[in-house]
């Protein structure tokens, strides 16, 4: 990066965090990195400091344990799929509990379920109580990413609400008993959200076409500055044979101007396997690894093992590190800002985004392809979905043989096509749209058919 891009980012998150003369509460929950992940751009825009439910010092004792049995429940549900025999059976009678049901037929969805009941009973108990105090101590907005959260708001007739949806579907539960009388106002990510919530009977002045929040330093500015940069460099390294170049090579120029088309070569070919927050799926870490080792030995690509926060991830991603002996590098920190630092500034560099169709799914905005692994949970599944539709994910082939379909699907500009795709039709300005709805109540549509 020069010194004067350097400076012109310096400028411009000065001149954002003047856009925002008031504050906002924002809060997330601690089940995964997906809640956490969904806010953490927004963290300047905080008051006092982004809260995570069930882990301040203002919850209670027992709304502690309640929390911490509750992510014990996410982890194990994110885990037990591999669980030989047993695994299947248990997933799925956990997994019924936040089932989305099928978008087709079209139908009215908006009364109550058991979920529903259930979470709004555990708010009377006292769900969300140490957050309810802390927002109550000054009248901001909140901006939450988390359904508990946002009903809990809503039931004690807190105002200006809104609620970031962090997958491309979504249960019931995200919707208040009685949605009609809710003050609740929804961020979507994508169109399919937006349907899913007039379903559940949601009104559509408190729908707000947002996309999802994404890191600020990846973007630049409104503009795309930064973005337009690395992806056009990603673009080469995903089309050694020039085979995508061949078909596309004007609109790119076009899109993303002409000076940073020009091809630097200033490192390898470089992939990047993130597991989620519950550690899941680490094995295919290793296998990926495995099957790369002549070419991360001999220095042609490179690897980056994203353990997240979790030390058994770590240590195993160190162990095959140290067998292979290439070029590999282990992402993880014990703090989660520190990670998701460390992470923007890997992905930064990245060509082949490698995960679980989690949140991590909204990131092929930043014309990121993503290689699909085993979806986890009825949210996933349509994440996975909306991925295909846009043309931006590629299954996952057998991670034993990486080093064959991988190259293969290089040579025929694969990654490049579904890198573009990700790039034009998934939302990149969620976090510049949210703002701007906060601050000033409504969204100026865009024009443009990249700027949105």
């Amino acid at each position: 990066m020069s010194y004067f891009h350097e400076l012109s980012l310096i400028f411009f998150f000065k001149k954002i965090n003047s856009m925002t003369s008031k504050k906002a509460w924002i809060v997330a929950a601690d089940m995964g990195f997906g809640h956490q992940r969904a806010v953490y751009p927004l963290k300047d825009f905080a008051e006092e400091k982004i809260i995570s439910v069930g882990s301040m010092e203002a919850a209670s004792k027992a709304e502690k344990k309640l929390w911490k049995r509750t992510l014990g429940t996410y982890e194990f549900l994110s885990r037990v799929k591999s669980i030989p025999v047993i695994g299947n059976p248990i997933f799925g009678m956990l997994d019924a509990f936040l089932h989305i049901p099928s978008f087709y037929p079209i139908r009215n969805l908006s009364h109550t379920t058991f979920q529903v009941n259930l979470l709004e009973s555990s708010i009377r108990k006292g769900l969300c109580a140490g957050m309810l105090e802390k927002v109550r101590t000054k009248e901001l907005p909140i901006i939450t990413s988390f359904f508990a959260s946002a009903i809990a708001a809503d039931m004690n007739l807190l105002h200006k609400i809104y609620c970031i949806i962090c997958d491309a579907d979504l249960n019931r539960v995200w919707v208040a008993k009685n949605p009609y009388e809710s003050r609740i106002e929804y961020l979507a990510p994508c169109g399919k959200v937006v349907q899913r919530l007039k379903s559940y009977g949601v009104a559509d002045e408190r729908i707000h076409l947002t996309g999802f929040p994404l890191p600020i330093e990846l973007l630049g500015d409104k503009n795309l500055a930064t973005l337009k940069k690395d992806l056009a460099q990603r673009l080469f390294y995903l089309d050694p044979a020039g085979k995508f170049f061949a078909r596309h090579g004007e609109n790119v120029r076009h899109f993303l101007g002409e000076g940073n088309c020009k091809f630097r070569r200033e490192r390898k070919l470089t992939i990047t396997y993130a597991v989620g927050g519950a550690g899941a799926q680490k094995e295919i870490g290793g296998k990926i690894a495995k099957s790369l080792k002549q070419n991360l030995q001999a220095n042609e690509i490179k690897l980056n093992l994203v353990a997240g926060t979790k030390e058994l991830v770590r240590d195993y991603f160190l162990e095959i590190k140290e067998k292979i002996n290439g070029n590999i590098e282990v992402v993880y920190s014990n703090n989660i800002d520190e990670y998701f630092d460390a992470f923007n500034k890997v992905l930064k560099e990245t060509d082949i985004l490698w995960t679980k169709p989690g949140e991590l799914s909204f990131y092929t905005a930043l014309g990121l392809p993503i290689v699909i692994t085993n979806a986890i949970g009825s949210q996933e599944k349509f994440n996975q979905k909306w991925l295909y539709e846009i043309q931006a994910g590629i299954k996952q082939e057998n991670p034993d043989y990486t080093a064959q379909w991988l190259f293969d699907y290089l040579k025929r500009g694969r990654f490049a096509d579904a890198a573009w795709s990700g790039f034009l039709k998934a939302r990149k300005l969620g976090t510049f749209k949210i703002i701007e709805l906060v601050e000033t109540g409504k969204i100026e549509r865009e024009t443009s058919p990249v700027l949105r």
